[in-house]
């Protein structure tokens, strides 16, 4: 970082710079765990020393050793987060599946929990595009959340939610089940090469929805991109200005084909497509009941938590966690 010829080219200090941050983030909290571990050791010694067994300074070392097994599960769920694109910002989309304004409504429930989570981790959140539905919930949502591994904790969110529930919307109370999709993607760097031909996109722009008086609802400056050729559709209109919605649009679409480019790569394609098949029963990663009893079971990692308005206020992160740990075991185990 001392060398001058490193701030000449603007690229390489900025390579330098991310270089620098991504090892920050692994010896900044292992010094502090280590430390802490120090810290520790030395209180253990004195008590045991005391003539007397010091109860304050008992309590003192209970409470060390609690933060010491927080900073050290988390450290661990760090080291879980060592794919090529886990340190990226995420795309999520929502989309509801059959069932009308009440797979609608739990679609807008969906993007309303990962917004509170998102804020409960400090991550900043722009919705990208969103279409209401006509009575109530959304048909669609983009939601652009940046953060420090943003994707490599919302990747284990992708799949088909499912919800059971009394319907508001049904006049005889009846328990009904509901589907939402969510698809997470990482957030593409611009240095990263991905070929965008202008023969390839059909650019449309229109008129931003929402609620009315608003500038954006009184001039075409919402942009949607179709790329012609994988049929992937990306639209954005959060912005006033049609030049700034056209710019997000197309990294939007950039993050699309570069997940798109990684799964071919993988061989995953197959896996993929049979995660985005039919969004009904028998498909989904989580069911969230609310009656007869309250529960959400993650079906992956067979983890249950019955209170499922803690879960919906945002509180994902046990589920994310059983994810990413059984993720780590099972590539262990292949390996």
């Amino acid at each position: 970082m001392a060398e001058g010829n490193v701030w000449a080219d603007p690229e390489r200090a900025r390579r330098t710079v991310d270089e620098v941050k991504q090892l920050k983030r692994w010896l900044e909290p292992y010094h502090a765990l280590r430390k802490r571990v120090t810290d520790g050791a030395e209180l253990t010694e004195l008590l045991e020393a005391e003539a007397h067994v010091d109860l304050a300074l008992q309590r003192q070392l209970e409470q060390e050793a609690d933060a010491i097994g927080a900073q050290l599960e988390a450290l661990e769920l760090q080291n879980m987060l060592q794919g090529p694109d886990d340190a990226r910002d995420a795309l999520l989309t929502i989309h509801p599946g059959a069932g009308g304004t009440e797979s609608q409504d739990w679609a807008e429930m969906l993007m309303r929990m990962y917004v509170r989570w998102a804020e409960r981790h400090g991550f900043k959140v722009d919705v990208l595009d969103l279409l209401q539905g006509e009575e109530a919930g959304i048909k669609s949502a983009e939601i652009e959340i940046r953060g420090q591994y943003a994707y490599g904790l919302l990747k284990a969110e992708k799949g088909v939610h499912r919800l059971v529930r009394i319907s508001p919307f049904d006049s005889q109370s009846r328990r009904h089940t509901s589907f939402a999709s969510v698809f997470v993607y990482p957030e593409v760097d611009d240095d990263i090469e991905i070929e965008i031909k202008d023969d390839d996109l059909r650019i449309d722009v229109y008129r931003a929805s929402g609620k009315g008086g608003q500038h954006v609802n009184k001039t075409s400056s919402a942009v949607r991109i179709t790329h012609i050729p994988t049929n992937i559709v990306v639209a954005c209109q959060n912005e006033r200005s049609q030049f700034k919605n056209k710019a997000t649009a197309l990294k939007m679409l950039k993050s699309r084909l570069y997940e798109r480019a990684l799964e071919a790569k993988a061989a995953k394609k197959a896996e993929v497509d049979k995660q985005k098949g039919d969004i009904a029963f028998g498909s989904q990663i989580r069911s969230y009941v609310f009656q007869p009893y309250t529960m959400v079971n993650d079906h992956r990692t067979e983890l249950k938590v019955g209170d499922v308005q803690k879960v919906m206020d945002g509180d994902l992160d046990p589920f994310i966690e059983a994810y990413l740990k059984r993720a780590g075991a099972a590539g262990a185990s292949a390996a």
